[in-house]
């Protein structure tokens, strides 16, 4: 089918949820894309940080090719072969005990918001009635369904669907002095990512994140971390909290778990994971052992081509590239990075937009959020090459942006000196 056919089909048939770029995606292999016309586009998304592998990885097709010809489902009410083992690695990475397994970063989350609740209830013996109040963080996201949204500090997401689960409040990211001052016995979490992803890659100071440490110990508070984005391996450790010498008490996890299958996971202490007994969550589809064996393999892979350790090194390289592209033009007003997690800030939501429909013309994939910042989640296995071509490409863009506003600039200052 040609793209034409197909934007006509799903226009008439689904519902209008995403803006698509103009392109028909047919195959990838390694950090790259080829469409229905045979082009080929350097992917510097990563299925919004999900395909870290990149594409065709031989590691992740064997094991689904091994694992789909023997069981794809089963139910929990049984065991299968990797449920635990895939539990034991997240725990060595992760400094955490036990895991649930579900099927996407928001019904992570979902869980975790459940788990503060039922931990506040169950640790709490005075007989008194039992905190329940979550303090979230403006400008964070943490998914698309009710509970995810309530706790989401960007009215642009949460304003269609109000009203929204009650008990939850914000305080300002990063705000140390507001974060004490609101914090109390009311709360039984705080629940914040460590990079605000869809927030414009805004990584918390070690200030912050201490003091939100700091403050749920003292209460006996839960401090819940989103990873769904930043953990893994994208920031240049397994997970962006360990860049602080902080360990949370509960942890979400899924984009790049199962290599492009839907698997998310929840991770917490043994403490904790007492809260919860037979009966009281689930999921049908969570943890199968086709996405589990998957898992592993991913893991394995990471453990066994260093690429954690790759991660922080091109992480870094490309932060740089981009750094001395921002003292070249004035547009860029900031360069945000932890590892291959990088925001470039533009002047303009209007200019990013541009920037990122002629970065896609030249055949490269990166997209912006926050409306101004352009995000690049490249897969792990990428090279220098491949981040001098598309800071090559980014500068002749901005450039030819420039071009294009200067004459009204040039107009407008000689109508200031008439």
């Amino acid at each position: 089918m040609s793209l034409a056919s197909v934007s006509k089909r799903e226009t008439a048939l689904l519902l209008p949820t995403y803006e698509r770029y103009p392109v028909l995606l047919r195959r990838g292999k390694g950090v790259y894309l080829y469409d229905s016309l045979g082009r080929k586009y350097l992917d510097f998304l990563s299925g919004i940080g999900v395909n870290a592998l990149g594409y065709g990885h031989p590691a992740i097709g064997k094991a689904l090719a091994h694992q789909a010809a023997r069981l794809i489902h089963v139910s929990n009410l049984f065991y299968h072969d990797y449920q635990a083992e895939l539990a034991a690695r997240l725990a060595t990475v992760s400094g955490l005990d036990r895991a649930f397994f579900c099927n996407s970063g928001t019904e992570a989350w979902e869980g975790a918001l459940k788990i503060a609740r039922a931990y506040a209830r169950f640790s709490n013996s005075n007989g008194h009635k039992a905190k329940w109040r979550i303090l979230a963080m403006e400008n964070s996201f943490h998914g698309r369904t009710f509970g995810s949204l309530a706790t989401t500090g960007q009215p642009k997401y949460r304003k269609p669907f109000a009203p929204l689960m009650p008990g939850v409040e914000f305080v300002r990211f990063n705000d140390v002095a507001q974060l004490e001052k609101t914090f109390d016995g009311r709360f039984c979490a705080i629940a914040l990512e460590v990079v605000q992803g869809e927030g414009g890659v805004l990584p918390a100071s070690k200030e912050f994140l201490r003091a939100a440490r700091a403050l749920t110990r003292k209460t006996g508070a839960l401090l819940i971390v989103d990873e769904i984005q930043s953990g893994l391996g994208r920031t240049g450790r397994y997970f962006a909290y360990q860049h602080y010498d902080v360990l949370p008490d509960v942890v979400t996890v899924a984009k790049p778990l199962a290599a492009g299958l839907p698997l998310g996971a929840i991770l917490t202490t043994h403490a904790v994971s007492r809260c919860f007994h037979p009966g009281m969550h689930g999921s049908t589809f969570g943890g199968g052992p086709l996405a589990c064996a998957v898992a592993i393999a991913f893991l394995e892979t990471l453990e066994k081509e260093k690429l954690v350790d790759a991660a922080r090194e091109t992480g870094s390289y490309l932060r740089e590239r981009a750094v001395r592209l921002q003292q070249k033009h004035d547009c860029i007003r900031d360069v945000r990075a932890l590892g291959l997690m990088v925001g470039v800030e533009l002047s303009s939501g209007d200019l990013a937009k541009s920037v990122v429909k002629e970065m896609l013309k030249r055949g490269i994939i990166i997209n912006r959020t926050n409306e101004n910042t352009l995000r690049f989640l490249p897969p792990f296995i990428i090279t220098e090459k491949h981040i001098d071509r598309v800071i090559t490409e980014l500068d002749s863009v901005l450039a030819a942006e420039a071009m294009k506003t200067r004459p009204e600039k040039i107009n407008a200052s000689r109508g200031q000196g008439k």
